[in-house]
């Protein structure tokens, strides 16, 4: 029975009459090739951890009590920019008027603060004085 030396050359001397070559050998060694005194571990292996990635961390707008701003106008401002339905809107705004805050959504932060914007701007316009804040959750 021929050697794997011997096939290797039979093989070397096959190819050196044609145009066609040997593949070079890999430029790494292979994976498992080598001593190892931990059996668990491979060299030449390489590993990257995988980080678990987190859930973005939530915020609360919050809509303050005022004595000027209108309740019609918080119900329409909950509907329109926090997407509440008519009876959802006018119990946070309930809310608002016998607690002094509601919460009308929680919200990633960066979303959370759009939502802020939008409704200060549109109750700045509107000359109503409503306040919102942006709240860890």
């Amino acid at each position: 029975m021929p050697t794997t030396a011997t096939l290797l050359k039979v093989e070397a001397m096959r190819f050196a009459g044609s145009d066609r070559r040997l593949p070079a050998p890999p430029s790494r060694p292979l994976l498992g090739a080598g001593p190892s005194d931990d059996p668990d571990r491979r060299e030449g292996l390489v590993l990257d951890e995988r980080k678990k990635t987190r859930r973005p961390r939530r915020y609360k707008v919050l809509l303050h009590n005022d004595d000027f701003t209108t309740m019609e106008f918080v119900v329409d401002v909950l509907v329109r920019y926090f997407h509440k339905s008519s009876a959802e809107a006018t119990h946070i705004m309930l809310e608002v008027h016998h607690q002094g805050m509601g919460v009308a959504g929680i919200f990633t932060y960066e979303v959370a603060e759009t939502k802020v914007a939008q409704v200060t701007a549109e109750a700045r316009q509107e000359g109503m004085p409503l306040r919102c804040t942006v709240d860890p959750a």
